[in-house]
């Protein structure tokens, strides 16, 4: 039997090699969403991991799908090293990972590296690479990124400083719900920077952010209905959102509620309550807290009366330079009240708290010249003291000069006013007293006094 001839129909090379190249296309193609959907597997067993705090089997989970390249997983890994969550906490490595992140253009990595180069953590210090990362972020829409470039506008850190720019931001991200952005954005408002001023659009923009908890908004809009400006002056309600940003532990709104049971402002009078709220202020540093703690203990208002307690907290404030609290803490070492009478330590303070322009130190320290006490005689100084301290609105400073004026000499009166006129112009009052002592000794008669020997000093 003749076979018979099969025609078979050729196919062109090039027509093999598409085939084989579709072929491969989809094999590549499958192969990838095997990979992704392996990689997105492992992502969710990591979250659900971490979220149990089983802190081992995320950072495997996290690892694997890492390695497959999953932006997420890469971010999480990152956070889990900056953490020290699982591992040793280590910047380098959580850097490495947010920039794997970041460079597929995830908005989260893109923000935390941008936060590392702001912070110089895992990377060298750099703004302006902080911005390049935190601008990324930005225009995808993330809103913690926007109100962090708001910032670097605000502030000209990475960028030339310009406030239109950074209210624009920080409206971006205050639209989005960003509390903090919101503060900024109420902030511009009310002081027209970057916008034209508005107190009506502050006090809104501050309350979005007080409702929804941010502390600092409610303290703002507590000092808003405490002045009355562009709202109307309450000052219960004052004190109500004071309340609720201090009881979040915001030390300055701590410290104006003191003020207010202090004063019986918006609320019945309580000095122990005040005291309660001053110390908690205090305890977080807060300087003004630890002078008013000091006088509620030297006075015994809410507290009981403890001279000692009052120089401790005296001394924390002065310490910070508060001149009222280093003249309260040289009076304490002038009477030997809490602490040992001490002169010569009660002349530092005061001076310490005459330079800052503390009037009634001037007067004590003019007192102290005046008297030859605490200090070698002086009249001349003690007449320039008395003349500076009055004129910067102490009244007991201008009793004592005229009780000088009728024992001065002219010449030394003269001498003393040009003194004053010297120490009235913003130099440094304790250089140029000083200066003059250095030169000018006192050598008059101890037994020539301004009467009363013992001035009056508060």
């Amino acid at each position: 039997m003749s076979k018979k001839s099969v025609a078979r129909q050729s196919m062109p090379a090039n027509g093999v090699l598409a085939q084989f190249q579709r072929l491969c296309l989809g094999a590549s193609i499958a192969c990838c969403l095997l990979v992704s959907t392996l990689a997105h597997a492992d992502l969710a067993k990591g979250e659900s991991a971490y979220k149990n705090k089983d802190y081992s089997i995320a950072l495997v989970e996290f690892k694997r799908s890492a390695d497959a390249g999953n932006a997420k997983a890469q971010n999480s890994l990152g956070n889990m090293y900056f953490n020290g969550e699982g591992v040793p906490t280590d910047w380098h490595i959580a850097a490495e990972w947010y920039r794997k992140a970041a460079e597929q253009g995830y908005p989260n990595a893109q923000f935390n590296l941008g936060n590392c180069y702001a912070d110089g953590e895992g990377v060298p210090k750099d703004q302006r690479l902080a911005v390049k990362w935190f601008h990324k972020a930005a225009e995808q829409g993330f809103a913690r990124a926007q109100f962090n470039l708001g910032l670097a506008y605000a502030n000209g850190s990475g960028v030339t400083a310009d406030k239109n720019l950074a209210a624009e931001w920080y409206r971006k991200a205050a639209e989005q719900g960003e509390t903090a952005a919101q503060v900024n954005l109420g902030l511009s408002y009310s002081q027209g920077e970057g916008v034209p001023l508005d107190k009506s659009l502050a006090v809104e923009w501050y309350r979005k952010a007080a409702e929804r908890g941010n502390a600092r908004a409610q303290f703002n809009l507590g000092l808003f209905y405490d002045s009355g400006d562009k709202a109307p002056a309450d000052k219960h309600l004052a004190v109500e959102w004071y309340r609720k940003a201090a009881e979040q532990g915001l030390v300055v709104a701590q410290f104006n509620l003191g003020n207010c049971y202090a004063n019986g402002e918006g609320v019945p009078k309580n000095q122990s309550l005040a005291a309660e709220w001053y110390r908690k202020a205090a305890e977080q540093g807060h300087v003004g807290a630890q002078f008013s703690l000091g006088v509620s203990y030297e006075n015994g208002e809410g507290v009981p009366k403890d001279p000692h307690l009052a120089v401790e907290w005296y001394r924390k404030a002065a310490e910070q330079e508060d001149a009222d609290a280093q003249h309260r803490l040289g009076h304490s070492y002038r009477i030997g009240a809490g602490v040992p009478e001490n002169q010569g330590i009660a002349v530092e303070w005061y001076r310490k708290a005459a330079e800052q322009g503390q009037a009634i130190a001037q007067n004590d320290l003019g007192g102290c010249y005046a008297t030859g006490t605490c200090l070698p005689m002086h009249l001349v100084l003690a007449y320039a003291l008395y003349t500076v301290s009055a004129s910067n609105g102490n009244e007991l400073a201008r009793k004592n000069l005229a009780v000088l004026e009728k024992t001065i000499s002219n010449s030394d009166r003269q001498k003393g006013q040009e003194l004053a006129a010297k120490m009235s112009k913003g130099k440094s009052l304790i250089s140029i007293l000083d200066a003059y002592v250095a030169k000018n000794p006192w050598q008059g008669p101890n037994a020539i006094r301004p009467a009363p020997a013992s001035p009056i000093s508060q």
